[in-house]
């Protein structure tokens, strides 16, 4: 017998798939109401599972410098590449690209609220991939033409300067 593989699934819905599995392999026939109650079961774990990865703020730390002497704190002039991207993987902005990074003081609201939050305690050099649900983002009212309303967004980011410091405890002389 193949095994089959549900990275997506919770273990809840692995159990009531294999459950389904096993009745249908049995060559007994079950009674349509209870097919219906385990369909109804498995889309709702599936759509709370949808909705909790969309309801929080999540932060992923893809690099971390062996040492952190410089850390971004709320009132820090902080200076952040970026590349924003929709869930299915169109991007819509990038400093990357750009080779222009964006700077702004952190928790002063200049920025999303997703990245006032997601930003807090990076080191400089530190990457970070965060994934910002509408409401720490652009809300349900988006900013078209390119983010529409209610998007989740995923942005992945690098800690380039907290007030003027670079990695190494270096001056960022790009301003001067």
């Amino acid at each position: 017998m193949a095994r089959t593989s549900f990275s997506c699934a919770s273990k809840a819905t692995s159990t009531l798939i294999l459950i389904l599995l096993i009745i249908s392999s049995s060559g007994e026939l079950i009674s349509s109401s209870s097919f219906g109650i385990l369909q109804l079961s498995i889309l709702w774990i599936f759509l709370a599972k949808k909705s909790k990865d969309v309801t929080e703020l999540q932060i992923g730390v893809k690099y971390k410098p062996e040492s952190c002497d410089i850390q971004a704190h709320k009132g820090d002039r902080i200076k952040v590449h970026y590349r924003g991207k929709l869930t299915d993987g169109t991007v819509f902005d990038s400093s990357f690209e750009r080779g222009d990074p964006i700077e702004f003081e952190l928790g002063s609201g200049q920025v999303i609220k997703g990245w006032d939050q997601g930003l807090l305690g990076m080191c400089v050099g530190e990457k970070r991939k965060l994934k910002i649900p509408a409401k720490y983002g652009y809300g349900e009212q988006g900013s078209p033409p390119k983010i529409p309303g209610g998007a989740t967004l995923i942005f992945d980011t690098e800690l380039v300067a907290v007030n003027g410091k670079t990695a190494g405890g270096k001056t960022d002389d790009s301003e001067l």
